[in-house]
């Protein structure tokens, strides 16, 4: 399996910025993969997950409609991260957000798999 480790969420007053960043690694040392795409998602309390970011190896991007302008996705392929850049963050931007990743992946030398993985996800709260 493929891990996602987020960090850089917190509490921010309404009009400030925030950074979110995860890294993934193989859950062991023998797993090989390779990300495909990466990105955000959030999830409100009482509402459905929704996408905020992701970002293809290619460099295509797609953004959520209530965060176009403000937020700013980028991606290291070389050390398997991506980053959330938030600004003009807003009440509503309060949400639980999970990093997340397709790709595929080869355990042991066996044969190449499609992976999807979660984050554990990172609570941004907006708030004076």
């Amino acid at each position: 399996q493929v891990q996602l480790v987020e960090s850089g969420g917190g509490l921010v007053q309404p009009g400030g910025s925030l950074r979110l960043s995860c890294v993934a690694s193989g859950k062991d040392s023998g797993t090989d993969f390779s990300i495909a795409t990466m990105g955000w998602y959030r999830q409100a309390p009482g509402k459905q997950r929704e996408l905020v970011a992701t970002m293809h190896i290619s460099g295509t991007t797609d953004y959520g409609d209530s965060v176009k302008g403000r937020f700013t996705i980028s991606r290291d392929n070389a050390k398997n991260m991506v980053s959330l850049q938030m600004n003009s963050l807003e009440a509503e931007d309060t949400a639980v957000y999970y990093c997340n990743a397709d790709g595929s992946m080869i355990r042991g030398g066996g044969t190449p798999s499609l992976f999807r993985s979660w984050g554990q996800g990172t609570q941004v709260t907006v708030s004076s």
